[in-house]
């Protein structure tokens, strides 16, 4: 059964890499790493493209694989067994890939024991901050960890086989393609197999999210409360990037206690499925006691389970700002923060270093509505002023253009140019 399972994976790999692939981004900076002694890790939402990537990476090296989502696999004792099977079948080359290596139990000893071995491993999960942790524990100083997440802009274009230069941007049919897909990435999202596949969104997303929270949440940690988790999730995704207290919201989902709540929250972000970010103050205690955001990983979701009468353009432009800067690299509650200045105006994400606010971001739909540029530029000048920053920039759906303000530069930019780095 066991040499059965692992070559039905074997194919299942190989039909994968058979595939189109759009190349990842973030393979350029990671292949470096390919070959380092030490274990690899790819985390990320399932259904995000670690797999695939992962074993690109690893080019033609040909690396033995497992996928632990097969409770064939999980139940096995003896780990030694899964490693004599995969070099009966691959050869006794030690390049390994094994995937959702979180579904294995005592996983890190294993690991070890195979770094040890002197195995060039690479895994992948979708469990952050448990796997996290048990990485720091486990595989201190002798682990690489690399984030993938669905499709950032640029490799959605590349699935939708849309190129352009720039200087083309004044073209009618070009800006007006362009727009076409920006809003349709904006809606739907960038899981990689809906995009390449061009399948129904609303059907896949919405089984893909009830998978996610049966297999990583209920079933993971044996809950009880089934319900409970997923009318948290689903009033999340109808209220993203919109202020709640943990006690408030507690009383309004009838939660036995905060605590209940906060562990819920947690079982929710380290499935990948969102985020709660912090409202910055320099003071890292009274940050622990202000109000919350929440912003989905992918704006997909939103689509799929909303139950909104019509789609707020500027909150979807918001969140997917919010994935973006995740895709970027900050990191929410460490470098990724919403502000609100002295006089309760808000600021929408403060970008930090270790020692300073690097820059100010507002994100705007329309721009040219009364009062709106008033109201968000007024904001901005407040924060530069009180967190000491001069990089202001304005995030618009079209408008381009820098302005100056009470001695500040404001920098307007176009949502399009900023997520393919402008």
């Amino acid at each position: 059964m066991l040499r059965e399972t692992l070559l039905g994976q074997k194919k299942e790999l190989e039909r994968m890499l058979k595939k189109p692939f759009i190349e990842r981004e973030a393979e350029k900076s990671v292949r470096k790493f390919v070959t380092n002694s030490l274990v690899k890790v790819v985390l990320g939402p399932r259904r995000a493209g670690k797999s695939v990537f992962s074993a690109h990476l690893f080019g033609d090296r040909n690396p033995a694989y497992a996928n632990f989502d097969d409770e064939n696999l999980v139940k096995i004792k003896n780990y030694n067994e899964i490693v004599k099977e995969l070099h009966a079948i691959y050869g006794e080359d030690k390049n390994i890939l094994f995937d959702e290596i979180q579904n294995l139990p005592d996983w890190e000893l294993f690991i070890n024991r195979l770094h040890r071995q002197g195995y060039n491993v690479m895994l992948t999960g979708s469990n952050a901050k448990l796997l996290g942790k048990e990485l720091a524990t486990s595989l201190t100083g002798r682990h690489i960890p690399m984030e993938i997440f669905p499709f950032n802009f640029r490799e959605f274009l590349a699935a939708e086989n849309f190129n352009f230069n720039e200087d083309e941007i004044h073209l009618p049919e070009t800006k007006g393609r362009l727009f076409d897909l920006l809003q349709k990435y904006m809606t739907n999202g960038g899981f990689p197999e809906l995009v390449v596949k061009k399948l129904e969104p609303k059907g896949y997303l919405d089984t893909l999210l009830n998978s996610q929270i049966f297999t990583d949440i209920v079933k993971r940690y044996k809950l009880r409360l089934t319900q409970k988790i997923y009318d948290l999730e689903i009033f999340l995704l109808n209220n993203f990037a919109c202020e709640f207290s943990y006690r408030k919201l507690s009383n309004q989902l009838e939660f036995s206690s905060v605590a209940t709540l906060q562990k819920f929250l947690g079982y929710l972000e380290e499935a990948y499925l969102l985020c709660v970010l912090e409202r910055y103050s320099p003071k890292v205690g009274e940050r622990l006691n202000l109000p919350k955001k929440a912003y989905l990983v992918d704006n997909g979701y939103i689509a799929a389970k909303s139950v909104q009468a019509s789609a707020n353009s500027g909150k979807l432009m918001e969140n997917l700002v919010f994935s973006e800067l995740l895709k970027k690299g900050w990191k929410s509650n460490h470098s990724l923060f919403y502000y609100k200045t002295q006089s309760s105006k808000e600021v929408d994400f403060v970008l930090r270093d270790e020692t300073k606010t690097k820059s100010l971001i507002q994100v705007t739909y329309d721009i040219d509505k009364l009062g709106v540029k008033d109201r968000e530029t007024k904001a901005l000048l407040q924060a530069g002023a009180e967190l000491k920053c001069n990089d202001l920039i304005t995030l618009t759906w079209d408008y381009e253009g820098v302005e100056t303000f009470e001695g500040r530069r404001i920098k307007f930019i176009p949502l399009w140019k900023w997520l393919l780095g402008g």
